[in-house]
Formats: C-alpha cells, structure tokens, sequence
C-alpha cells in the first residue's frame, strides 16, 4: 500500500497563489451545481443542490432526468469533466484555462448530444458583483497543480469530518460542497426551531437563508478563504449564536472567534502543520460544537453517540 506524505496529504493552499483559478473553479461547480438544482426534488436545507467529494474530485451524484438519472463529474486527477446518463452515453469535458462562458457553452452543448436539456438560473449566487455565467469572460484561469491541491484538501477534510459527523445520532446533514460559497461543510441540528433568520446574503434569496436555518445548527467546514480572512481555514459556528459563545475555550490554541463572520477559525497551515492534522482538526470541530451545545443547553444525551462505541455487525 503506498503511503503518502503528511505534505503531500496536506498541501500548501496561499490564496494568492491561485485566487483566479480559484474564481474561475467557484462559477464552473456554480453552473453544476445549479443543473442539479433545477432536475432535483427539493430537500430541507437545499440538500439537493449540493456536491460530494469523491476519490477524483467532485460529483453531483445521479440527478434524475425523466425515467433517467445523470451525473456530473469534476476530475482533479485527469482534468475534466464527464456527464454520465444512466443509458450508457458520455461526454467529457477538459477542465483548462478557458472562460467561464466557454465553459458554460461548452457543457450545455455536450448535454445537448446526451439529449439532457436542463434551463438554469445563469446568475451566480452569493458573490458581490455576479457576472451571467454565458456572458463571464472575466474568470478564465484554471491552474491543474492548484485545483488537485484544492481537491487534496477536501478529501482530507471530507475524510474527518465524517469522522466527526459519526458521534452524532441526531439530524445531521451529509458532508457535502456548498457551492455558493464555496466551502465543505456538515451541519448538526438540536432538534428545536430557531428564530427567523435575517437573511442578508448577497445574491441568495432571504426565503432559501431562512428556511436552511429554520432549526438550531452547530456547523463546520472548510472554505479556502477571502475577504478579511485571506488564507484556507476551518470554521465553526452556531446559530442561533448562544450567550457567551465568543469567549469560550477551544481547542487547539490557535483557533480564535472572528467577529466579523461570527465563527471559529482555525487557519488550514496550522493543521496541515501540526503533529496530527487528524487530532488538531477534529479537536476544532469537537470543543467549538461543545461550546455550541452546552450554552445553548442542547440535549447532548440523546443527540450524541458513546465515541468508544463501535459498530459491528
């Protein structure tokens, strides 16, 4: 079996490095992620509109097509895209520098021959300044080294914060890709409505914010950076934000409360350079969902499994 690496699991991710492939990357898995959107049953907490990491980079899963299902791939390892029918048919997509309307154009035509006609909302959501996606020619890198570094990351976070979603026996979401942000997130719920979200999000509708937040959350993720926090870092936050929770005690040392985004941070470098990336990370996500849960006086006895229980059948 070959083992690789702590740097070679933990990549370097400086934001600078990679910040227009990084643009370009968000509005391509918007565009795909909205294709799910559009053919997908809705789901609580727009579940359905999500992407998964997988063993090569990201997927939509089957997203039903009539009495078909299709499915959208991003391949970090080869560099391309592949649609997949349920009949048999393939396309494939080379993921290079090209804009994000060549992009856009080229996939829908692709969809087109598998006689998949799917109409999408071709604006990007929660973004500032969104450019239509047919009309983008402003986002057009697309660096191969810093996109599988990107994917890297995600399987390892994707990894552990199973990991963590599996000492939790009540409602939790999957571990999925958020692709408005873009960030890898998993969402615990105590069980008990939450007050009505002020919504707020650009671009996004209030309606969507509210009703993802319509019950108490302690969520986590992964988002590789921007604005003031310029760098690749986990969060941790809750909502509704108990009393108190800004100054509570987590681990490990270098995490801090961001008022700002009013959350947790914990800086990618100082878990890819730790002795233990696993324990550091899941030391985050354990103490800032502890901090979360005790103020706000969730029912940890029946929402949490025994963590030195093991399954077996």
């Amino acid at each position: 079996m070959t083992t690789l690496s702590k740097l070679e699991t933990w990549p370097t991710l400086p934001l600078e490095a990679w910040s227009e492939t990084y643009a370009t990357l968000h509005m391509w898995t918007q565009i795909v992620g909205k294709i799910r959107l559009a053919q997908s049953p809705w789901m609580n907490h727009s579940w359905q509109t999500t992407l998964y990491v997988t063993t090569r980079g990201l997927t939509t899963s089957p997203i039903p097509y009539g009495n078909l299902t299709f499915e959208i791939d991003f391949n970090f390892i080869d560099h391309r895209l592949t649609v997949q029918s349920s009949d048999g048919r393939t396309a494939h997509i080379a993921l290079k520098a090209q804009s994000v309307a060549a992009f856009y154009t080229t996939l829908m035509e692709e969809m087109s021959k598998l006689n998949l006609h799917v109409n999408i909302n071709r604006k990007p959501n929660e973004v500032p300044e969104p450019i239509r996606f047919d009309q983008d020619e402003t986002h057009c890198a697309y660096d191969a080294e810093y996109a599988n570094r990107f994917w890297r990351i995600l399987v390892q976070a994707d990894r552990i914060f199973k990991e963590f979603r599996g000492r939790f026996i009540g409602k939790c979401s999957p571990v999925h890709f958020f692709w408005g942000a873009p960030d890898l997130a998993v969402t615990r719920f105590s069980g008990r409505r939450a007050p009505e979200h002020p919504g707020g999000i650009p671009n996004l509708p209030d309606r969507v914010t509210r009703e993802a937040y319509s019950h108490e959350v302690s969520s986590c993720g992964f988002w590789p950076g921007g604005g003031p926090i310029p760098y690749a870092a986990f969060y941790s936050y809750a909502y509704p934000e108990p009393a108190g929770f800004a100054a509570a005690s987590v681990l490990p040392d270098a995490a801090f409360y961001s008022s700002e985004f009013r959350e947790f941070i914990l800086p990618y470098e100082v878990v890819r350079q730790s002795d233990s990336p696993d324990d550091s990370l899941l030391e985050f996500l354990q103490t800032t969902y502890e901090a979360a849960a005790n103020l706000a006086k969730w029912d940890r006895s029946s929402l949490e499994i025994d963590r030195n229980t093991k399954g077996t059948v």
